[in-house]
């Protein structure tokens, strides 16, 4: 399987998992599989979401990647105000601390911290759900550029370090996961970068024996999202199984959902993924006009940012 498949993969198989998963947020474990008994399950709409609509975890998603693209690289500053033009067109959907952080009015290298200082809690999920495309972006630079990348875009808007370091392990998961290996066998070394003071608390929740039962916290939170995910890919055998076994979780499905897709559809291939998903998929990019991407417009932007920086071409 080529390296562009993976990638498209990761791109396509993430907004796939938001929007299998936004009509059953907040509802209970089991829901899904009782809508769809069968197994066979559809991007059914609900709570709020059209049929095929994805949350604002591929809206952010497409705004750092179209960013890194038309920047040239990491600009931190775009990308945050490419986020604050996103918060103030009043999307469906926003988490809290991101709303918060994006519209206090503080500037970009001092909002998340801000307000993590005031609030004391920022360990959210939010970074995690919009790694698929910078993950893509970043995979040919290799480990330490890419687990660096994404603790920077994760500190735009999360103050907490739990969150950087989650987000830095799936970026890296995703760099050997486009290398064609194996993520789940990656995750030693991949711990072993993690900054001391954090790298426990992700041992416990990554590791091969962990169920996302033993969760102390709301999925909401990155630490059971990420492993939830991870949980969700070491116990099935195909995309559709993955991102369902995710949603059925409940809680956070679109978040843990979109997470698991960028996982397994970076393992198992852009083919993997189910062609009446991807018929309906649209993301609408509030602020911006009245774009609304389609499945094809993600295929596009997945492939151009896997060769924007390929290797021997310096990032600028």
């Amino acid at each position: 399987m080529r390296a562009t498949e993976r990638s498209v993969g990761a791109v396509l198989g993430s907004a796939v998992g938001d929007a299998l998963g936004a009509p059953f947020e907040f509802r209970l474990p089991g829901a899904f599989r009782e809508q769809f008994p069968d197994g066979v399950g559809e991007l059914c709409g609900g709570g709020g979401w059209d049929p095929g609509e994805a949350t604002d975890d591929t809206q952010m998603a497409v705004l750092v990647g179209e960013s890194l693209l038309e920047r040239g690289g990491l600009d931190l500053p775009d990308v945050f105000e490419r986020f604050r033009r996103w918060a103030l067109a009043e999307p469906k959907d926003i988490g809290l601390q991101t709303e918060q952080v994006l519209l206090g009015g503080d500037p970009w290298d001092l909002a998340a911290a801000t307000h993590f200082q005031i609030n004391t809690r920022a360990a959210g999920n939010g970074s995690l759900m919009r790694a698929s495309t910078s993950a893509v972006y970043f995979a040919a630079r290799g480990r330490a550029e890419t687990m660096d990348a994404a603790r920077r875009i994760s500190a735009l808007t999360h103050g907490d370090g739990a969150a950087w370091e989650g987000t830095a392990i799936l970026h890296e998961l995703i760099r050997v996961a486009l290398l064609g290996e194996d993520p789940l066998a990656a995750l030693p070394a991949t711990l072993a970068e993690v900054a001391p003071e954090h790298r426990e608390r992700w041992a416990t929740v990554l590791a091969p024996g962990w169920h996302p039962d033993e969760a102390t916290e709301f999925n909401g939170a990155v630490w059971p999202c990420l492993g939830s995910a991870v949980w969700a890919l070491r116990t099935t055998g195909s995309f559709e199984e993955a991102v369902a076994a995710a949603v059925d979780l409940g809680g956070d499905t679109d978040t843990v959902a979109a997470v698991t897709g960028m996982l397994a559809g970076a393992v198992h291939g852009v083919g993997a993924i189910p062609a009446r998903w991807t018929a309906t998929l649209h993301v609408p990019l509030p602020g911006f006009g009245d774009r609304v991407l389609s499945a094809d417009d993600l295929r596009d932007l997945a492939t151009a940012l896997t060769t924007a920086l390929a290797p021997g071409r310096p990032p600028v």
